[in-house]
This record gives structure tokens, C-alpha cells and sequence, in this order.
């Protein structure tokens, strides 16, 4: 069951970012884009998180599958942040 749990966690993020990023190629608002592109991270790190806890549950990998989630919050900060009109 949390096998299910982690993968819809995974395709629910990829389709979040695919939507966010399809929308800043229609309308070209930069939040649009930061926003998928941090999605693009999550995505990337839930898919981690699987790899890490379903394919591979002898080895650890906490910290690699941290590193996309941090840099996808640090995306989504910048964009917030300073690139604010």
C-alpha cells in the first residue's frame, strides 16, 4: 500500500509540473515557470524516494534523494522571492 502511495506522490508532482510549465509556455508568467520547475524537483526526489525505499531498500539514500528537493524549493524561492515584480 505505501508502495501505491509513494508512486501516485510521484505522478501527481510530474503532472503538477508538466501543467505549471505548459501554462508559462501559453502565457509566459515567470512565476508559472518557477513554480513548475520546483515541481520538476519534487517530482524528482518522490521518484527518489521510491528508489530508495521500494528498489533499493538496502542501500541509503536519504541524502540523494534530498538534493532535488532542496534545490526544487530553492527554485521556487528565488522565483517568490526575487523575481517579484
Amino acid at each position: 500500500m505505501a508502495t501505491a502511495v509513494y508512486i501516485l506522490c510521484a505522478l501527481t508532482s510530474l503532472a503538477c509540473a508538466v501543467l505549471l510549465l505548459r501554462g508559462y509556455g501559453r502565457r509566459g508568467v515567470r512565476l508559472l515557470l518557477w513554480s513548475g520547475l520546483g515541481f520538476v524537483g519534487f517530482a524528482v526526489g518522490n521518484v527518489m524516494l521510491v528508489m530508495d525505499l521500494v528498489v533499493l531498500p538496502e542501500r541509503d539514500l536519504a541524502i540523494f534523494r534530498s538534493l532535488p528537493v532542496l534545490m526544487g524549493l530553492a527554485v521556487l524561492l528565488y522565483g517568490l522571492v526575487w523575481d517579484a515584480r
